[in-house]
């Protein structure tokens, strides 16, 4: 089925309005790289100096062309984009790739030019990339809409290409996107496409993306993000990647901005800058990376393995100590590397000289390496059931002599039983890289980032995608009743919580010293007796909090005692009562909220709670809503999961109840986002298996 965008990708027909005929200048080096790389479609260069350019015809305006153009690429001064655009939509163009800059970037009236840009998009239907773009290159088709050197064709140097998968890159920034490509082309991993997002004026990362997750050339996808436009086309494609198993491999900058902002709760307050992020990437299986290297490491790793099984690593080399290193590397991403059975070792010991050693780590020595051991231990560790993954690490320096014979590495790559990679310890030379890539192998020259990638490889073969929210968690209750205050105390928020269908403990408000001896009857000895007012979200903070309250006398001085606190430290609050509730029994303590990202909306974060909250910051964010299910997976990524799990002979606790509490407080937040900011209920206590939950304390804040 075609993609709205493949007129762009794959143009029959470029017009490039700006063109020159100096190489050394931008637009002449756009025409240059386009004919270099072979583009197999008619060029129509735009520019009212020149009658002919390089042996092309040239035109006045795009109007003279009398032949349908399906993609412009607009290199002038910006002030004349905008009359060319409409020149350009008048006849037809479907697409536009701005290069020029000068619009957004640097504000005021540049930036409303840009708004304008976005308008005529719109109003005419044209797509427009850019401005301020760097263009794109699509392999596949040859077609260089860009001035980038990377793409640049030296005659005579024939390309390293050592993949069949293919990979696509996107980045909001030009340089980094084509960087990407020129390391990813030094290892030999082919491409399908990249693309340099630039202003994001019409078409945006999003649908980039889409594009790429539906397009059959590309398996593994780069992002290079800074911030997400068209969020919704881009959860959108991120979904269906998950859905169909499409690595999206993304490097997130901007991550050391300033970004806290004054929240009323625990929870908006640790979400940081780009916890958003990390929870919508995590949310659809996403392999985060912060370093250029590493991500192609990874890339590389996909694009030339199957996913692994499990986390059992055998690592094999020439070198004992290079073995070792190699060994902990791995062991350092906390995957394992099991001494192998005695059988299995019995029958490496067989290909090995006296001196080598089966154990795990392998080490073949050189001798074994001559003898054939190294292949042949590869192949009796490919088809064993007692390893899931192999980093073979040796030297591959030589320009002369290679360590293995093609005919015998190239059926084991391609059987793909499981991932096998190399690592040099050496600088690689030329000659190695070109043999190993007829068999399918990139050779990778960063330990670290290789013990990454097989990190990332076994997360990644674990993710499953999260099924669709059950709406009936939560009872589709009109809650404007409890929303018409301007400011909610925990009574008004735990009413609220109540009337959307969630379970709270009975709990008595009181409003005067009389009704105190009615609340204690109703709710029971021992109890809890908290001060309520609006105007004091964190009650502890005024002496506003009483526990284990244990006969009524003890409760009639706590009524006044509370009183007098508050008076004291918050003359000016107003004062609703005091909550009588019952004593909870003991519980892992943890902290659900919810806040509103500006870029995603909704979020729902679990932690650790209580009082440590904020100084351990153990917390977890997901885009709301979840389900149990995924609520689950959040709970498993806490560094306080043992606590759930009944840590050194306490109880298991309640994870089926707690996960249901989180996934009807994230239907809550996503159905009312336009009227809640936050809610936060801390500390939940966590009952034994199968006792349930108990909400101590919640905040609701209202949107303003």
């Amino acid at each position: 089925m075609p993609h709205p965008l493949d007129s762009l990708f794959a143009p029959a027909s470029i017009a490039l309005i700006g063109a020159s005929r100096d190489h050394e200048k931008i637009p002449g080096r756009l025409l240059s790289m386009l004919r270099k790389n072979g583009y197999p479609g008619k060029l129509y260069p735009i520019n009212p100096n020149y009658d002919e350019i390089d042996g092309l015809t040239c035109f006045k305006s795009i109007a003279d062309i009398g032949a349908p153009v399906d993609l412009a690429i607009v290199v002038i001064p910006a002030r004349a984009v905008l009359a060319a655009l409409e020149q350009c939509a008048a006849a037809g163009v479907k697409n536009a790739v701005i290069i020029s800059s000068g619009f957004a970037e640097e504000g005021g009236d540049s930036a409303a030019m840009q708004e304008r840009i976005a308008d005529l998009a719109k109003r005419t239907g044209m797509r427009i990339s850019g401005p301020n773009a760097e263009g794109f290159y699509s392999q596949a088709q040859r077609v260089a809409a860009t001035f980038s050197l990377t793409v640049d064709v030296k005659p005579g140097v024939e390309p390293l290409v050592a993949t069949r998968k293919r990979i696509g890159i996107v980045a909001q920034s030009g340089g980094i996107g084509f960087a990407f490509y020129n390391r990813a082309k030094a290892l030999g991993i082919a491409l399908s496409y990249v693309v340099s997002a630039g202003n994001e004026s019409d078409l945006g990362a999003g649908e980039f993306l889409d594009y790429l997750v539906q397009d059959s050339a590309t398996d593994v996808i780069l992002l290079f993000i800074e911030g997400i436009r068209d969020v919704e086309k881009f959860r959108a494609a991120a979904q269906r990647a998950a859905e169909i198993g499409k690595p999206v491999i993304v490097t997130k900058v901007g991550r050391s901005g300033a970004g806290e902002r004054a929240a009323a709760s625990h929870t908006a307050s640790m979400a940081g800058w780009s916890a958003a992020y990390d929870a919508v990437f995590a949310k659809y299986g996403f392999i985060v990376s912060s370093d250029l290297d590493e991500a192609i490491t990874i890339a590389a790793v996909l694009t030339t393995n199957p996913l692994p099984k499990g986390d059992r690593v055998a690592v094999l080399t020439v070198s004992g100590g290079a073995g070792i290193w190699g060994a902990d590397t791995v062991a350092l991403q906390g995957l394992q590397v099991p001494e192998l059975p005695a059988s299995m070792q019995a029958e490496i010991m067989k290909l090995l000289p006296s001196y080598g050693t089966a154990r795990n780590p392998i080490d073949v020595t050189a001798q074994g390496v001559n003898s054939g051991g190294l292949q042949k231990s590869i192949d009796l560790l490919a088809a064993s059931g007692e390893v899931d993954a192999m980093l073979v690490v040796l030297s591959l320096s030589s320009e002369t002599r290679m360590p293995f014979k093609e005919a015998e590495l190239k059926p084991v790559i391609d059987a793909e039983l499981k991932p096998i990679l190399f690592y040099s310890y050496t600088l690689p030379s030329d000659f190695a890289r070109r043999e190993l890539a007829k068999s399918g192998v990139v050779v990778l020259s960063g330990l670290t980032h290789a013990g990454v990638a097989l990190r990332r490889l076994t997360d990644y073969a674990r993710f499953r995608p999260a099924s669709p929210v059950d709406a009936s968690l939560l009872s589709p209750r009109d809650l404007s009743a409890q929303l018409t205050a301007p400011l909610l105390s925990e009574a008004d928020s735990k009413a609220l919580l109540r009337a959307a269908g969630i379970g709270l403990p009975e709990e008595v408000l009181v409003r005067d010293r009389d009704a105190l001896d009615a609340a204690i009857v109703r709710v029971g000895l021992p109890l809890v007796m908290k001060i309520q007012s609006p105007d004091i979200p964190h009650k502890s903070e005024v002496g506003g909090v009483r526990v284990n309250i244990t006969t009524k006398g003890e409760a009639f001085s706590t009524y006044r005692d509370l009183l007098e606190n508050v008076a004291k430290h918050r003359p000016d609050a107003a004062i609703q009562g005091v909550l009588v509730s019952p004593m909870a029994k003991r519980g892992v303590e943890i902290i659900i909220g919810t806040l509103q990202d500006a870029t995603f909306g909704p979020m729902i974060m679990v932690g650790l709670g209580g009082i440590t909250t904020e100084l351990f910051r153990d917390v977890i964010y997901r885009p709301a809503p979840v389900g149990p299910t995924e609520a689950r997976g959040m709970l498993d990524e806490l560094k306080a999961a043992p606590l759930l799990q009944g840590f050194r002979g306490a109880p298991k606790a309640d994870v089926a109840a707690l996960s249901r509490l989180i996934a009807q407080l994230s239907l809550l937040a996503s159905r009312h986002a336009s009227e809640i900011a936050e809610i936060e209920v801390n500390p939940v206590l966590v009952h034994a298996e199968g006792q349930g939950v108990t909400i101590v304390d919640a905040l609701v804040v209202k949107r303003k």
